[in-house]
């Protein structure tokens, strides 16, 4: 009677084992599932142009800055979020008088936490007054309204062309800090 209450207690054992390994397949499977949508954006959006403005205390509206992609990925969904622009992005700011600075790049990434825009790739600022900022990757510390790059750059002024490795600058260009020097400078007598 031992052995056969033993043998009833081992098949059993192996069923419910059986059952729980077939189960738990399915589960895995559905999990897996939910792990790659979590790394896939939660919104695209194509041809986008938005626009961002300011009220003044006298309820007017300005027109601060003007934002073109073709696409636009958002990974809001995720721990850290951003926003991708997988096919770059041209922005333009407006200052206080109207004067506007215009910005590309060929890919561009937006970290919502930190306010930090990563532009990569033919990087190109030009601004109102005929300066021009050329480099390979570049960021921009919005808080901060700050510029910064470690890479090779470009700066042509009005009456100058600078080259080097590491740039720092405000965001008008008028407080400016160049790392290294290299490349072909002119210099004036």
């Amino acid at each position: 009677m031992r052995i056969h209450n033993l043998h009833i207690i081992k098949n059993l054992v192996t069923a419910i084992a059986v059952t729980l390994f077939f189960s738990c397949k399915n589960d895995f499977d559905e999990v897996q599932k939910i792990g790659v949508l979590q790394n896939q954006p939660i919104g695209e959006a194509e041809n986008i142009d938005l626009k961002y403005t300011e009220t003044k205390e006298d309820t007017t509206v300005r027109l601060v800055a003007n934002l073109l992609s073709p696409k636009m990925l958002d990974y809001s969904n995720r721990d850290f979020a951003f926003s991708e622009f997988p096919k770059g992005i041209k922005l333009i700011v407006y200052d206080d008088e109207n004067n506007k600075t215009t910005i590309t790049s060929r890919y561009a990434i937006y970290y919502t936490e930190t306010h930090i825009i990563d532009l990569r790739d033919e990087v190109v600022i030009a601004t109102h007054s005929g300066d021009t900022l050329r480099t390979h990757q570049l960021y921009y510390n919005e808080k901060l309204e700050w510029v910064f790059t470690n890479q090779r750059f470009t700066f042509k002024g009005p009456t100058s062309d600078t080259h080097g490795y590491g740039f720092d600058s405000d965001k008008t260009f008028k407080k400016y800090q160049i790392h290294e020097m290299g490349g072909d400078i002119e210099l004036d007598n």
